[in-house]
């Protein structure tokens, strides 16, 4: 039988913004980008435990229990994350 679940722990996140202190923070490289014909895209590249990961500017960097990092598009975040102080 099929049973719905819900995380009960918390993470910690914050919002890339492409940043040099960000960057040096959680050891974010910048990868070379690609060219269309109208635009020009770069995106970045987070270190984690399962392997380098993808992340644009506006993207979220959360943080684990375990101090493990991992990106969420901003899309999916704002709609599964709300955030507690």
């Amino acid at each position: 039988m099929l049973h719905k679940y819900r995380k009960t722990v918390l993470i910690e996140a914050e919002q890339f913004d492409g940043t040099d202190e960000m960057m040096e923070k959680y050891d974010i490289l910048p990868d070379s980008g690609f060219v269309t014909p109208h635009h020009w895209s770069q995106w970045f590249v987070l270190p984690t435990k399962e392997g380098d990961m993808k992340l644009d500017n506006g993207d979220w960097i959360a943080t684990g229990v375990d101090g493990e990092h991992w990106t969420i598009d901003q899309d999916i975040f704002e709609r599964t994350y709300e955030r507690v102080d």
